[in-house]
């Protein structure tokens, strides 16, 4: 019979699939197909906290296919290699795969995608993570785009109301042995410590629509104001469920315009502030596509001459650890380490004091964050990086040094959220709360840190690198 392989890589979901629907619409048997190569992403294979999610993703995945009568083939080893051995054993005449746009994933693709058509197979990519390919947005200079707004201004006339496609209503597998065990992937920690991931999220498509359905019920009207508000839950938390493609921008867009054209006013939303902060993911995307340097080099090469202070392992230790001795820094950081995330304002402030009060090149951070997130990307996580230490498109003004103290009064005047990241503190006032260093008897009896730098001082010491740095 007619048979296709379907290579899933970081789509695993069964709706709005374009590769599989095409495979299903024109095959009779799919092999529905994930491939473990790390060694394939150069520097940049997951980190721990991605490796946890993506274990519960494949397992969830895999019950999903279960239930329509197929399964997840599991593999380890080189991709070309694994596609043409199961090409070979079971005569497939197609492989069909979602597109991705790291610079190591377009190469790999591009290698197997002629390595195959040589041998006579059919292969067939498809878009099923971005709006538009990164390559199908352009200036009027037919070049790419190095600001957000006008790129912004391109897009947003293109995003007509979109009709997702749905599951397949036939997803017939074949009799297939040798998938490897999922534990066999080695993904989830030897020593646990994913206890705070298990409360806060739950991996897989199931997880991805009801956290939607959630932000649409609950946050997406109060969006514009709520997503500053670390306390909050005033933000979407989709930023993983899309990384893996548990859930599809188009979706997302979907849901929103249903909820925009409601016939009460009362419960219409402005969408467009989110559709904007989607907008930043698609920016993202086409920066690293035009840019494939810049997750290892400054997008402004100006700054290949800025004065970092020499790497202190110490200091970022602590940064880490989240015993800077400011609150607000320290709290991000311990949401970091417990959950997998971190609140979107907070992590430019954290950014922020690593970059520029410490003085510590933006990459260190780039590769914690790398590690520890649930929704690393490399996309964002560069373009967040960059943008935060001024070297990046786009980018904030290096002189723009988040103040952690003001930030904390502006976004959590109570404390709420530095009470609940930081426990040694909860019983400090309000006002000692955002500034601890003002009383030692505090620090003593709470064992919180006294600062690791002072804030005026260290800003200052920033700006003093930076003019130095323009005036060469």
């Amino acid at each position: 019979m007619n048979t296709a392989i379907v290579w899933f890589r970081r789509d695993l979901r069964l709706a709005d699939h374009p590769a599989l629907s095409a495979a299903a619409k024109a095959h009779e048997q799919l092999i529905p197909l994930y491939i473990h190569a790390p060694h394939e992403d150069g520097q940049w294979s997951a980190g721990a906290a991605s490796r946890w999610w993506l274990h519960h993703s494949l397992s969830r995945l895999d019950a999903q296919l279960r239930e329509h009568g197929n399964a997840l083939h599991l593999a380890q080893g080189d991709s070309l290699q694994v596609l043409r051995e199961l090409i070979e054993r079971t005569g497939a005449t197609a492989v069909y795969w979602s597109r991705q746009y790291e610079p190591a994933a377009i190469a790999r693709d591009s290698a197997i995608k002629a390595a195959l058509r040589e041998q006579g197979v059919e292969v067939h990519s498809f878009n099923a993570s971005l709006w538009c390919e990164p390559w199908q947005i352009e200036t009027r200079q037919q070049g790419p785009y190095r600001v957000f707004t006008p790129f912004w201004r391109t897009l947003r006339p293109q995003l007509a109301t979109p009709n997702p496609l749905p599951v397949p209503s036939s997803l017939r597998g074949i009799e297939l042995d040798g998938s490897i065990p999922l534990d066999a992937l080695a993904l989830l920690p030897r020593i646990p410590w994913d206890g705070g991931l298990h409360e806060a999220w739950q991996p897989g498509e199931q997880g991805a629509q009801e956290w939607l359905d959630i932000f649409m019920d609950d946050a997406v009207s109060d969006y514009a104001r709520a997503r500053d508000l670390p306390a909050r839950h005033g933000t979407s938390r989709l930023s993983p469920h899309l990384h893996f493609g548990e859930l599809s921008p188009r979706q997302i867009q979907r849901q929103l315009s249903d909820r925009a054209a409601d016939t009460d006013a009362r419960r219409r939303p402005d969408i467009e502030p989110f559709l904007r902060e989607l907008g930043w993911r698609e920016f993202a995307n086409h920066l690293l596509y035009h840019f494939p340097r810049t997750p290892t080099q400054n997008f402004n090469e100006q700054f290949d001459t800025f004065p970092w202070a020499r790497k202190s392992s110490k200091a970022i230790e602590r940064w880490q650890q989240g015993r800077t001795g400011i609150p607000l820094v320290d709290a991000g950081m311990r949401e970091l380490w417990h959950t997998g995330w971190m609140h979107n304002r907070v992590r430019m402030i954290v950014a922020s004091f690593l970059c520029k009060n410490l003085r510590q090149h933006w990459q260190h951070g780039a590769q914690w964050f790398w590690d520890t997130l649930v929704d690393a990307d490399l996309a964002n996580n560069t373009l967040g990086w960059q943008w935060v230490a001024g070297s990046g498109a786009d980018a904030a003004p290096y002189f723009r040094v988040f103040n952690p103290v003001t930030q904390a009064r502006k976004f959590d005047p109570d404390g709420i959220y530095l009470r609940r990241w930081l426990p040694e503190l909860a019983g400090a006032s309000v006002e000692l709360l955002h500034e601890t260093w003002r009383d030692a008897a505090l620090l003593k009896r709470s064992g919180y840190p006294a600062p690791m730098v002072e804030l005026g001082e260290s800003r200052d010491g920033a700006l003093a690198a930076y003019r130095a740095m323009r005036s060469r």
